[in-house]
């Protein structure tokens, strides 16, 4: 079963903001879509998002640029997955890509009456990947704590 998904596309004009680059808007939904796509396809279900944490914007991506997405499902409890998303882009006269944006999505597979779904288990092969895992499980961690800070406000 493949964990990871990779789009591929030029920024177009219609994706810049008023200081003329790609409009931040445009990126996290390039990453829903990715991370949907990762998500929904290691599950074989429909998948609703129900956390994005941490979305690091490192640098802007500029109008007609390629741009990569890659969404990778790095770890599995029953009916979620927390998928890891790195938006990177490169003008089209160079051949390397820098990276330009992070974060964590967690979906959960539902079924057509929307009540969740186990899905398949993640399990890590390469040391990478082992990496990968105990980051989203850090992450969970942290989650819990600034859940509970934000209870008084929520």
């Amino acid at each position: 079963m493949q964990n990871k998904t990779v789009f591929q596309f030029i920024s177009e004009p219609s994706d810049v903001n008023y200081g003329g680059n790609v409009h931040g808007g445009s990126v996290m939904k390039w990453i829903d879509q990715a991370g949907y796509a990762c998500a929904s396809s290691w599950a074989s279900s429909y998948c609703v998002t129900v956390y994005v944490g941490g979305i690091r914007f490192y640098s802007p991506i500029k109008i007609g640029h390629i741009v990569k997405v890659e969404a990778e499902v790095i770890y599995t409890g029953n009916t979620s997955m927390h998928i890891a998303i790195n938006v990177f882009s490169r003008n089209i006269k160079r051949k390397d890509f820098e990276k330009k944006t992070h974060c964590i999505i967690v979906f959960v597979a539902v079924d057509d009456e929307g009540n969740s779904v186990e899905v398949p288990k993640f399990l890590p092969t390469t040391d990478q990947e082992k990496q990968m895992e105990q980051y989203a499980i850090k992450l969970m961690d942290l989650r819990k704590k600034i859940e509970d800070e934000m209870k008084p406000f929520m």
